[in-house]
């Protein structure tokens, strides 16, 4: 549902702030924001990946910075009795030596940081040399529970899809999946849905638009046929989806809720990974996205919000998948133009087929 690029007047997208606005939030958050402190490796990886679809890692950033921020995040590569993964920040530990990484059962590796460590050193073009691929293997072995879901951290910690589709990630990405018993994650992801033919966090939670996603895309990573899902709940589930798509072109993550400017990725790649991305109105979503740009750079949740790096990263990956049709000859066509993204792995194509290729456990 793109329409035609007559009549149809786009701002530019501002390119060079929303660049300006991660490299800042590398440098340093404010004070407001003190609590993310412990997700430094999730912020990394917004404002890395923001730089990344913008195709300005090499243009505003040194091969100093891109050496140090590697190193950084090797720093958090930790291992113990559960396997080995990526710790957030070393918020509990301070900083250490690569050889001094061994955890104790307060600083666990996260599944979720480890999901975002790899996609951020793919990023920055790492040869994964120092992965720890079988450590990760029993990581995840670890965090997988009886009903089939995953926790954050080995023994415990939160558990929903969002876990779950980590840990299906990362089994793509080293293309061994022994660490999982894809069977029971299924059967969990089964028990998210909604009568509504979205998915919730949990069993008999309010679909959402997240999670919508993140069941979509775990279903498609993993490696079973047929596809699991039958006509009639896909064609639900897309019913549900394109019915997000608000007047003001943007999305909203459930039923009666206002527009955010993640929920055009998220839902958006719900529709893109189940081969509806044409019921997607591309000119209304980047005329929504255009308005919700801060004048200082990067892209809020809403128009009149102050930005932040979640939510600029995820409205250029919804841009990436979802260009919106600007006539050639516009002045401002250029800045809307995006490299193709891999809806199912969260990532530019070019990066994704980087990490596929590095991170795969060669035996």
């Amino acid at each position: 549902m793109s329409g035609t690029s007559e009549n149809f007047y786009l701002p530019s997208l501002a390119r060079a702030a929303h660049a300006g606005h991660v490299k800042r939030c590398l440098s340093g958050l404010p004070d407001s924001q003190v609590d993310l402190d412990s997700g430094r490796m999730a912020i990394a990886f917004y404002c890395l990946g923001s730089l990344d679809l913008l195709k300005m890692v090499q243009e505003r950033t040194s091969e100093t910075d891109r050496e140090s921020w590697r190193e950084w995040i090797w720093e958090q590569q930790t291992s113990g009795i559960y396997g080995s993964g990526f710790r957030p920040s070393p918020f509990m530990t301070g900083s250490m030596s690569v050889e001094e990484t061994r955890y104790t059962d307060y600083d666990t590796p996260h599944i979720i940081m480890t999901y975002t460590a790899l996609l951020t050193l793919a990023i920055l073009r790492d040869d994964f040399s120092r992965l720890d691929k079988e450590g990760i293997l029993s990581f995840l072995k670890a965090c997988q529970r009886e009903d089939g879901s995953f926790s954050t951290v080995p023994g415990g910690g939160e558990t929903d899809l969002r876990t779950l589709y980590c840990a299906f990630v990362i089994s793509h990405l080293l293309d061994d999946w022994s660490g999982v018993s894809v069977e029971g994650a299924l059967s969990f992801i089964a028990s998210c849905r909604s009568y509504e033919g979205g998915y919730g966090q949990f069993t008999h939670c309010e679909a959402n638009g997240g999670t919508t996603y993140i069941a979509m895309a775990a279903i498609h990573l993993a490696p079973v046929t047929p596809n699991p899902l039958t006509p009639s709940e896909i064609r639900k589930t897309i019913e549900w989806a394109a019915h997000k798509q608000l007047q003001s072109g943007g999305f909203c993550g459930r039923t009666n809720k206002l527009a955010d400017a993640c929920y055009c990725f998220w839902i958006g790649g719900s529709l893109k990974i189940l081969g509806a991305g044409d019921l997607v109105d591309s000119r209304s979503l980047a005329s929504f996205l255009a308005s919700c740009q801060f004048k200082y750079g990067g892209i809020a949740k809403a128009p009149g919000e102050h930005s932040d790096p979640y939510h600029t990263y995820l409205s250029l990956a919804a841009l990436s998948m979802f260009p919106p049709p600007i006539s050639a000859n516009d002045a401002n066509n250029s800045s809307w133009a995006f490299d193709a993204l891999d809806p199912l792995i969260n990532a530019r194509e070019e990066t994704a087929k980087w990490a596929r290729t590095h991170i795969a456990i060669r035996r």
